[in-house]
């Protein structure tokens, strides 16, 4: 699979010393509008009603964690992941061999598909592995998974406003990092689903499935894949109706629920049917679930 149009691994933004195997961009504090009013939205999700926040400086990842981060700290700490101790994840339908034996599917999304022995060393069952993939996010990592790896690395996983502050740069109101036109000048600037979902994706962007981190220019703040490629976890709890309630300064979620945020969509993400590769849109999922699209990023500790 060949790389993106203009791929960029320039640290031309400053660097955030904040550990030695950390690669932490500055996002300097102020006040953004979080959210989104459009009608084309999914209300369900609770993205609005769009609202001022204020936050401090934080720092953040400038990628998503890569396998071979997370290999290392599997290595150092002996960890099994969810995934492994579960012994199955779902893995994409488009993803799997046509040979493949029928396995068990999501209801409500078939191309979901249950698979013994899927984790995050074998992202697409016991028959793949991570060869050249080491610089690609790693996936099937649960919330769990992610919180361990922040307590290994002296990290954590960054709040939803933390996360969407990043991910919009200095750039107010856009549904992208870069603006509101999906692919400007016909040049594509995530990793997403093309063709016609859920039967084929032509790759038009350069891949299908993951891509390596830093395969696309980053934003005016130097993070890198905001959407697209992989749906990455946030330290909040998620409710579709705190929006409308959240304090305005630094907000970190309800105190309890059912499932974790998740923010930026990912490589299956088709505007048919899933139009949440924007830095307003959110989603969640339980803390124990594993999928082959949901990886992570983290954040440094806290001033």
């Amino acid at each position: 699979m060949a790389s993106a149009d203009s791929p960029s691994l320039a640290a031309d933004h400053e660097r955030a010393a904040d550990g030695p195997d950390r690669d932490l961009v500055l996002v300097p504090g102020g006040s953004f509008v979080m959210g989104t009013d459009d009608p084309h939205g999914y209300r369900e999700d609770g993205e609005g009603p769009a609202h001022p926040v204020e936050i401090g400086e934080f720092t953040l990842g400038r990628y998503a964690v890569t396998n071979d981060e997370f290999a290392a700290f599997v290595s150092d700490a002996g960890y099994r992941s969810t995934a492994e101790v579960f012994g199955n994840s779902f893995v994409f339908a488009g993803l799997l061999p046509d040979d493949f034996p029928p396995t068990r599917a999501v209801a409500a999304a078939p191309w979901w598909r249950e698979v013994i022995g899927a984790d995050w060393r074998h992202p697409e069952g016991p028959h793949s592995d991570l060869d050249g993939r080491g610089d690609h996010p790693v996936v099937h990592v649960s919330w769990q998974d992610a919180m361990a790896f922040c307590t290994w690395s002296g990290t954590r996983l960054p709040t939803e406003a933390e996360w969407e502050r990043a991910a919009r740069g200095r750039r107010e109101g856009s549904h992208f990092p870069w603006g509101d036109e999906r692919e400007p000048a016909g040049r594509h600037r995530m990793n997403v689903y093309q063709g016609q979902f859920p039967r084929h994706d032509t790759g038009e962007d350069g891949w299908v499935g993951t891509c390596a981190v830093g395969a696309y220019p980053p934003n005016d703040l130097g993070v890198h894949e905001a959407t697209g490629n992989v749906w990455e976890w946030c330290s909040d709890w998620f409710d579709p109706t705190y929006y409308a309630r959240s304090p305005r300064r630094d907000p970190r979620g309800p105190d309890a629920g059912r499932t974790k945020v998740m923010r930026g969509g990912s490589y299956l993400c088709h505007e048919s049917y899933c139009w949440r590769y924007r830095v307003d849109s959110r989603s969640s999922n339980t803390p124990d679930s594993t999928t082959g699209n949901i990886g992570f990023r983290v954040a440094g500790p806290r001033p």
